[in-house]
């Protein structure tokens, strides 16, 4: 596998069969199943920092590199996801909506599912002593793209200020909610100090690609480990503007 594939998770749990937002959840069973996937396989599972310097040319990118985050900061990461990543030995990233930290995510309503809690502060800090990295999902979990520069600014600079102070620790990696994302998103994802930001777009993570602007591969609650093989082999052809690597970062 040329490049690094960054897998991206929401909520992992014991769920009922689910009709919308399937990329949402996935099966406890299945997680696991994919994890032991990877540890035969051998792949190399990269934290955040790890990508970062890989794509910058700093260090050599490894055979059958992986890297593995989670969106929105759910509590049952910690129940479901946490002990697996821990068994293998796997680095994670955990994107935690600043602004929201220990409330329901109100936006899965949709799905008829009760409202999903999201990690609190002492949680957080707990994951991060564990070696799970935590990363910035904006705010307040709104579509980033067309908004104004000082709202823009808030969601950005705003959420990595409350994250920092809440770890101690710089908070330099971003997941724009939705995957929602343009050229003046990027620029200013940029200008708040971030070295990477992740989107919803689907291919593996290259030189070619703009570090704030990284795709990813997201995993569904219908993928078994046929499916989960498939899409860490496949390439594709991602479709989007700001994905090519800035001449001047």
């Amino acid at each position: 596998m040329s490049g690094i594939s960054i897998l991206m998770y929401h909520q992992v749990g014991d769920f009922r069969r689910v009709r919308t937002h399937r990329a949402v959840y996935c099966h406890q069973r299945r997680f696991a199943a994919q994890m032991a996937l990877l540890k035969r396989l051998q792949c190399s599972v990269l934290t955040m920092d790890q990508v970062q310097a890989c794509l910058a040319g700093a260090r050599p990118v490894p055979p059958r590199a992986v890297a593995i985050t989670f969106d929105d900061g759910y509590e049952n990461f910690y129940t479901f996801a946490l002990p697996w990543l821990q068994r293998y030995g796997f680095a994670a990233t955990v994107y935690a909506v600043a602004g929201l930290i220990g409330r329901p995510a109100h936006w899965l309503q949709t799905d008829g599912l009760p409202d999903a809690l999201l990690m609190d502060a002492p949680r957080l800090r707990e994951i991060r002593r564990a070696d799970i990295q935590v990363g910035s999902h904006a705010l307040s979990h709104v579509p980033l793209a067309g908004l104004s520069g000082p709202a823009l600014d808030s969601e950005l600079s705003g959420s990595r200020r409350l994250l920092e102070d809440l770890l101690g620790e710089p908070v330099t990696h971003l997941c724009y909610p939705y995957g929602s994302h343009d050229p003046a998103v990027v620029a200013a994802a940029a200008g708040a100090g971030y070295a990477t930001g992740v989107t919803c777009l689907r291919a593996r993570a290259t030189r070619a690609f703009d570090p704030l602007a990284l795709p990813r591969k997201a995993i569904s609650f219908g993928d078994d480990r046929l499916g989960f093989l498939w899409k860490l082999l496949v390439k594709h052809r991602p479709k989007g503007s700001a994905v090519v690597r800035a001449p001047d970062r």
